[in-house]
């Protein structure tokens, strides 16, 4: 008995080995978003576009993630704002920016899940300093709240949105 543990140790040692498992390094923010400290929340939008654009995909999707949370906790810090303003900008922005970045995204949704994680984590460390998260604290609960309520539900809904994605023609990664 103990000799057949012995060998069944051993083939897993070898097969671990000769398929080394991958290191799943931490997602970080990319180091373009301490230049967007301050700055008004469609500034990450802009600058995720061209990180998407220059095929800095994934530096893109956390710029793009941030500048959301930042901006939907900018606008609702500011109800009664012209619609036409920031409203408006942020439909736009995340309509031609948001699509293409939200449609690779979500071909790795555990990639996607680990940026979320590692948005919020950013937030944290770093608080916006362009709408206060101290002077806004509920809204920033409930914005952050929403971000993790879609990640959770992005993971539930994994092989469905595989599947859509499929349908679609768009790649799963």
């Amino acid at each position: 008995m103990k000799l057949v543990r012995v060998f069944a140790l051993s083939v897993i040692a070898i097969a671990a080995a000769s398929h080394p498992l991958r290191a799943e390094a931490p997602v970080g923010a990319p180091s373009e978003v301490q230049a967007l400290a301050g700055q008004h929340p469609a500034e990450y939008y802009k600058r995720a576009g061209e990180l998407f654009k220059a095929g800095k995909k994934d530096d893109a999707v956390f710029v793009f993630y941030l500048g959301q949370l930042r901006y939907r906790t900018f606008l609702l810090a500011k109800p009664g704002a012209d619609p036409t303003g920031d409203p408006a900008i942020f439909a736009s922005l995340s309509q031609v920016t948001g699509k293409p970045i939200n449609q690779y995204a979500f071909g790795d949704i555990p990639g996607l899940a680990k940026t979320i994680d590692a948005v919020l984590a950013y937030d944290t460390a770093h608080p916006d300093t362009f709408t206060s998260p101290t002077e806004f604290a509920k809204i920033h609960a409930d914005v952050r709240n929403g971000l993790t309520a879609m990640k959770t539900k992005m993971l539930a809904e994994t092989d469905r949105i595989k599947a859509d994605r499929t349908k679609n023609g768009l790649e799963n990664r």
